[in-house]
């Protein structure tokens, strides 16, 4: 389902005060304990926030886990460009307790690994990086993500991430 159509049918949540784009669909949703929504839709995840609520695109979700009626969200930052690659940074993982999670728990995963098409782990002096190569919502074509371990030297793996998405590029080399 998109647009109007999936909206109404797929169920935005009673409440929800986000505004949802023309062509976004709701996969599933579930109120948090605390006040709002986790709502997952065709672009990514709605959390609740003091300002109201705010969606992560999927491909900025490092990491979503479901245990125990609590939801824990890591999301990131795009922190700089090298070349056609772009080098992420984990924020802090947020903690949503939800009681009744419904569809939530398979919508997300489904729509995290969805957005995944490779990845590739990289070992280097002092840590090492994962290179992923994600879809984006909304956008055709991927992106080549990079995340470097705390302590790993980031220049090294901006260097590498230009090269590698250059290659790309030029049809040479997956991440």
């Amino acid at each position: 389902m998109s647009g109007w159509l999936g909206r109404f049918l797929g169920g935005v949540p009673k409440g929800f005060t986000g505004t949802l784009e023309r062509e976004e669909a709701v996969a599933a949703s579930a109120p948090v304990r605390d006040g709002g929504h986790l709502v997952a839709t065709s672009l990514g995840l709605w959390v609740p926030t003091d300002d109201g609520p705010r969606r992560i695109g999927w491909h900025l979700v490092s990491k979503a886990s479901w245990a125990s009626g609590v939801f824990v969200i890591t999301e990131a930052d795009e922190v700089e460009r090298a070349g056609d690659a772009v080098v992420l940074a984990d924020r802090a993982p947020r903690r949503y307790v939800v009681e009744q999670p419904g569809k939530l728990p398979q919508a997300v995963h489904r729509r995290v690994t969805g957005s995944i098409r490779t990845r590739h782990r990289r070992e280097l002096p002092d840590g090492g990086a994962w290179f992923v190569q994600r879809k984006v919502p909304g956008r055709d074509g991927t992106v080549l993500q990079v995340r470097p371990d705390p302590g790993t030297d980031v220049a090294l793996v901006r260097d590498i991430a230009q090269e590698v998405a250059q290659r790309m590029g030029e049809g040479l080399a997956d991440a």
